[in-house]
């Protein structure tokens, strides 16, 4: 006699928010500016950084969210596949931008999810025109991510300047 179990395949997605949300007991340095100074006070590390893209790239929040639950999934993948070369298109690297910019919750990231070691942003001046921003979408959601398919593809031909010769760079 056969048995056939019939096992759900559906995998749970990885969710930005709650891994941006997670570093906040991580911040360590300016504290005042990041958790209690106005406009700081009682929201969230995700909350902080949608404030701070809204700020400044005068986007509406539906597009700040989009952006920025795509740069952590980047931004995170990153850290976590040194042994994949990946890289973002303009749209995106305005989310991964505003990380690196916010430079204690990004040490914070860097602590949580790259083993403490900083991961350096180092561009190249020149974009690629490789195909690179769609292979990482791919290995983004290899990652656990959604990818936000609209977002990556507005940016195939003009592809990242990212560049995998720095050591531990993105």
């Amino acid at each position: 006699m056969t048995v056939v179990l019939d096992s759900p395949t559906r995998t749970q997605l990885r969710d930005p928010v709650v891994l941006l949300n997670a570093v906040r007991p991580h911040v360590r340095e300016y504290t005042y500016n990041v958790l209690e100074s106005p406009g700081s006070a009682g929201v969230t590390i995700w909350e902080r950084e949608i404030k701070l893209l809204m700020r400044d790239n005068v986007m509406v929040r539906d597009m700040a969210e989009r952006i920025l639950g795509q740069a952590v999934a980047y931004t995170v993948t990153a850290m976590e596949r040194r042994d994949v070369h990946i890289g973002v298109g303009k749209i995106v690297d305005i989310g991964v931008h505003q990380l690196i910019l916010d430079t204690p919750v990004y040490f914070a990231l860097c602590e949580v999810y790259n083993g403490g070691t900083y991961k350096h942003h180092a561009p190249l001046i020149e974009r690629r025109r490789d195909g690179l921003v769609g292979r990482t979408a791919e290995v983004i959601r290899a990652n656990g991510f959604a990818v936000d398919e609209e977002l990556w593809s507005m940016d195939a031909t003009d592809c990242s300047p990212c560049d995998d010769k720095v050591p531990d760079s993105h």
